[in-house]
């Protein structure tokens, strides 16, 4: 395991609900409107991304109610409400207010009454409503969640986007990682983190990024610390990027067998998300980048479902039968007609 022992913790361990709003109505541009509490924002966290419909609490039966979650009034649950009477409304509404909610979202442009409102004044449980449709406001609100409790670690090396593959490039100190992410963005491939990787799992993928601290800056061994940014241009840089390919560099050895066909895909495990590794031995007069170029559109091919080294393997299996049945195993030439270009 060449990414170290670093910890894997929650990317936030809780946020408040007044962040939450903020950041609906700034990031996901989400218009939602405060009908209840809304002073109560600041004291009151949420600590998981999953979030809850409400129905079956209404109804009293509260045993198994994940009141701590974020509850979600959709039109079945409005629907259910407005078909009751006043003190029947106030009865089912006060299965929900007698626990500690943190907030409550009404959907699809319905409202509550007043009635119901004032007991969630009371209650100190903010309410806020959104012209969105249920299923739609759940999977953005849920989505921005799950970011905010994604689970991260930190891993060293060198993030660099190339030809639009995440490829993450490790290996030990001092073996020129940095060297070759700085002549990849030479290249015109952009820089997403060096050195020091945050990588965070979000909808089983990994999505890597700089740190606060490091983010454009890169150290080249004997130079010191330069600005990428600021040398190659904002094109050279991106915040994110996903981990799409490990390139893992290592000292050659005689002794250490080397894939040479490429049919044994290997993979790594990170977060819990399998990640295909390519493990390339160093030698002197190896040009990494372009090595590193190759893996990317390789691996772009395979996503357009074309592996060269199956179709080789193919081409060995065709020939091979070919000699059986004709036992000439001879090797041809790839042009059987040169058309007179002699040099």
């Amino acid at each position: 395991m060449p990414f170290g022992n670093n910890p894997v913790v929650p990317k936030k361990k809780r946020i408040s609900v007044e962040f939450l709003v903020t950041q609906l109505r700034e990031k996901v541009r989400m218009q939602v409107q405060a009908c209840a509490a809304p002073g109560a924002c600041m004291q009151r966290y949420l600590t998981e991304a999953d979030l809850h419909r409400p129905g079956l609490a209404l109804t009293g039966y509260t045993h198994l109610y994940a009141w701590e979650r974020v509850q979600i009034l959709g039109n079945t649950e409005c629907e259910y409400l407005a078909n009751l009477p006043e003190e029947e409304q106030k009865k089912a509404f006060g299965y929900l207010t007698a626990f500690d909610i943190p907030v409550m979202f009404v959907t699809h442009g319905n409202n509550l009454p007043p009635a119901l409102l004032q007991m969630a004044e009371d209650g100190k449980i903010p309410v806020f409503t959104t012209h969105m449709e249920t299923v739609k406001f759940m999977y953005m609100l849920r989505d921005f969640l799950e970011d905010q409790f994604a689970l991260q670690t930190i891993v060293h090396g060198a993030m660099v986007d190339v030809y639009g593959i995440g490829v993450l490039i490790t290996g030990k100190a001092g073996i020129g990682k940095s060297e070759i992410a700085l002549d990849l963005v030479e290249r015109g491939h952009r820089l997403v983190a060096d050195d020091v990787v945050t990588l965070t799992k979000k909808n089983n993928v990994l999505m890597a990024a700089a740190t606060d601290m490091n983010k454009h800056f890169m150290e080249v061994r004997g130079l010191g610390i330069i600005d990428i940014m600021s040398m190659f241009g904002i094109r050279a840089v991106r915040y994110q990027k996903r981990l799409e390919v490990l390139l893992e560099l290592y000292l050659w050895d005689e002794l250490t067998e080397v894939d040479r066909t490429g049919l044994d895909k290997k993979r790594e495990s990170l977060l819990d998300v399998s990640v295909p590794i390519i493990r390339l031995p160093i030698t002197p007069g190896k040009n990494i980048t372009v090595i590193a170029e190759v893996i990317a559109m390789n691996y772009l091919l395979n996503n357009y479902g074309y592996d060269s080294a199956k179709a080789f393997q193919e081409r060995i299996k065709t020939r091979i039968a070919q000699k059986k049945k004709t036992g000439n195993s001879d090797p041809r030439r790839a042009v059987d007609y040169f058309e007179g270009d002699v040099e």
